[in-house]
């Protein structure tokens, strides 16, 4: 999965005990590099370099990771039968599911998010790909270090109280004109967050962003948005490599009832149909010939995000001014805060993922400490809200 990352790494506390990392695959170069690449790292230290799930089921007692690298396809025990092992004898375990990438792997990868892994990457194989492995390595440790620091921080943020939301008074406009830029949120001091009403337009278009822990969450919000899903369009940017997004895009397709496909260039955006954007390619709507119509871009990345959501959400202001619905959905990094501005000042509204129920709180935080949204609500409570606004209701 593409991760949205922030533009310096993840800090650790100073003098806070180093994230263990257990790494588990059955490919001595792979396995080798990967331990490398994290014991140069200040703050990780890997605790077990394993080659099978057996190994990583027989030693997580011992060794006691806060994150594991987990590849799928492994002898004795592969990583999805070793998934729910490692949880049984470890719940707080962050896992990382890393795999090569082809069709079987993806949809494996999907299940095992839906299992109880918190994240999944493309694994370079050991070709080309692997002469470069920066970008690779680059996200591997971000993920590593935020996920990890995020488990071992749980206990103290759940005796914490969560910062207070209240809503802000009403604005004659909602344009941002005041505000300092975006920046990636962390869990160390709580602040407040302010809610600004909805808009008075009644919204005629979704869009979602997501990244770290989206796909389970995208899947349990897309299974309760029936009557939105019949009349609107939805478009859905979550950070996520190729193949990936074809399986994703199914199995939101079949959790929503509805015709769902990843998107491509120059088709019509209509009512009914929810749109994924594709693995590797940024998603953006423009007009043609007065139509509104998706546009791919193979740019560069944005926010080190391919396919990132800010382009999205931009583009969807552009067209659509007052009539978009944003969501931004668990994940690392601040992508969408950019794009939530736009809908915003063009009169449009978001609702943000809470703290609570985020696999991190990075793009939700982000958008909620900006004053940009809403509301901030669980997971459980966001299609509730949507089927409301979309409805036009206001509270």
């Amino acid at each position: 999965m593409t991760v949205a990352l922030t533009d310096r790494p993840h800090a650790l506390a100073a003098g806070s005990a180093p994230i263990r990392v257990m790494v588990v695959d059955d490919a001595v170069v792979v396995r080798s590099l990967i331990a490398r690449w994290i014991s140069e790292e200040p703050g990780l230290e890997v605790v077990a370099s394993l080659r099978s799930g057996r190994e990583a089921v027989d030693q997580i007692e011992k060794v006691c990771p806060d994150v594991i690298i987990l590849d799928i396809e492994m002898p004795d025990i592969d990583g999805l039968t070793a998934l729910p092992l490692l949880l049984a004898r470890k719940p707080d375990v962050a896992v990382i599911i890393a795999s090569t990438l082809t069709r079987r792997n993806a949809e494996i990868g999907l299940k095992a998010l839906a299992s109880g892994a918190l994240d999944c990457m493309a694994k370079p194989d050991t070709t080309s790909a692997m002469m470069d492995p920066a970008a690779f390595r680059r996200q591997l440790i971000e993920k590593i270090k935020h996920l990890g620091a995020r488990w071992k921080k749980s206990q103290a943020r759940t005796a914490s109280p969560l910062p207070a939301v209240k809503p802000a008074a009403p604005r004659t406009s909602l344009a941002i004109t005041d505000k300092a830029p975006p920046r990636a949120i962390t869990h160390s001091a709580p602040e407040e967050i302010k809610l600004r009403p909805f808009s008075i337009a009644t919204p005629r278009v979704l869009v979602i962003g997501a990244s770290t822990g989206g796909p389970p969450a995208l899947l349990a919000l897309m299974s309760h948005l029936e009557g939105v899903a019949d009349r609107a369009p939805i478009l859905i940017t979550q950070h996520i490599p190729p193949t990936f997004t074809t399986i994703l895009a199914e199995h939101i397709g079949r959790a929503s009832g509805r015709p769902t496909r990843e998107a491509q260039d120059g088709e019509p955006i209509l009512a009914g149909t929810i749109y994924i954007a594709p693995g590797g390619k940024h998603m953006r709507v423009t007009r043609r010939d007065g139509a509104a119509v998706i546009a791919l871009d193979d740019g560069p990345p944005v926010n080190f995000c391919k396919p990132a959501v800010d382009p999205l959400f931009t583009s969807a202001a552009k067209i659509w001014n007052s009539w978009v619905l944003g969501v931004v959905l668990t994940g690392m990094g601040s992508d969408g805060t950019l794009g939530a501005s736009a809908i915003v000042g063009a009169g449009g509204s978001i609702i943000a993922q809470d703290e609570a129920t985020s696999v991190v709180w990075g793009m939700p935080g982000s958008a909620a400490t900006a004053g940009l949204c809403s509301a901030v609500l669980p997971l459980h409570e966001i299609a509730s809200r949507i089927v409301h606004v979309f409805a036009g209701e206001r509270t």
